[in-house]
């Protein structure tokens, strides 16, 4: 069974900056795409970013050139990082994978909460 595993969660006002990261712990696991989603109370869960295992990325338009997704695919780990946060960005932040025949994985979340 593959585990992700997530840090880099916190409490931060607007403004300020934060930096997730996810590794994926499985012998010989090798996703092919890895990225964030996220979800704020009440609301559906929602892509933030995503990256393919050749650097390829996509991102929301809500945090396009505020945030930037990267991974090490030797360490098969993808991050976060997370600049002019704004009180909207609030939310569970959850790791995603996906391997080369489509088996998705989650990660268990870790929470980003932004002040105002």
């Amino acid at each position: 069974q593959v585990q992700l595993v997530e840090s880099g969660g916190g409490l931060v006002q607007a403004g300020g900056s934060l930096r997730l990261s996810c590794t994926a712990y499985r012998s010989l696991f090798s996703p092919n795409t890895m990225g964030w989603y996220r979800q704020a109370p009440g609301k559906q869960r929602e892509l933030v970013a995503i990256i393919t295992r050749g650097r390829t990325t996509t991102y929301a338009d809500s945090v396009k050139g505020r945030f930037t997704i990267s991974r090490d695919n030797a360490k098969n780990t993808v991050y976060l990082e997370m600049n002019s946060l704004k009180p909207e960005d609030t939310a569970v932040y959850y790791c995603h994978a996906e391997n080369a025949i489509g088996n998705n994985y989650w990660g268990q979340g870790t929470q980003v909460t932004v002040s105002s």
